[in-house]
């Protein structure tokens, strides 16, 4: 018969480490490769980035309009571009809040009049009339968009909705004219 030793093996305290560290190496590149892939993005995420283009391009729109009008109509203009401005930083910081990264950029495109453009006139200024529609398609999209979400940002989105429903049915409706 085979002498069987009753005394277990010795482990050393380097054999202990030795493998407690291949142990943690082992994990770290576990986990590791399983949080490569990223993760899709979430369904609010279209709706919001949308009011959020809209509502910069709003408050450019309504800054333009009021650098060319006068009287009571440039300040209802200027504070309508401020209120989409706000608009436009809550929706950022939703998207922030929401995927941990900084909100989309709009990307400003400069074109360069060419010499055959140069004798076509340029494009009229923005009126009180242009963003009294540009607000009401905003307000309708703000409020579909809120009807389909729950929570924070259906309530955020139908606040948006609102103000641009105020703005151009009782702020600019002298201005802009019947609809």
């Amino acid at each position: 018969m085979w002498h069987v030793s009753s005394q277990p093996p010795i482990v050393s305290r380097r054999r202990v480490l030795t493998g407690a560290a291949g142990l943690a190496l082992l994990s770290a590149t576990a986990l590791t490769s399983a949080g490569c892939s990223t993760a899709p993005p979430p369904p609010d995420l279209d709706d919001l980035t949308t009011a959020l283009d809209r509502a910069r391009a709003d408050s450019t729109l309504a800054a333009d309009a009021a650098a060319t009008a006068r009287g009571a109509t440039a300040d209802t203009l200027t504070e309508i571009a401020a209120q989409r401005a706000a608009h436009a930083e809550a929706l950022s910081d939703e998207i922030i809040r929401m995927t941990g990264q900084p909100a989309p950029t709009t990307s400003v495109t400069i074109t360069t009049a060419t010499s055959a453009a140069a004798n076509t006139p340029a494009p009229a200024p923005p009126t009180a009339k242009d963003v009294a529609g540009a607000l009401r398609s905003s307000a309708d999209t703000s409020a579909s968009a809120a009807a389909a979400l729950s929570g924070y940002r259906a309530g955020l989105l139908a606040s948006i909705a609102a103000a641009c429903t105020a703005a151009y049915t009782v702020a600019l409706e002298p201005a802009a004219g019947p609809r």
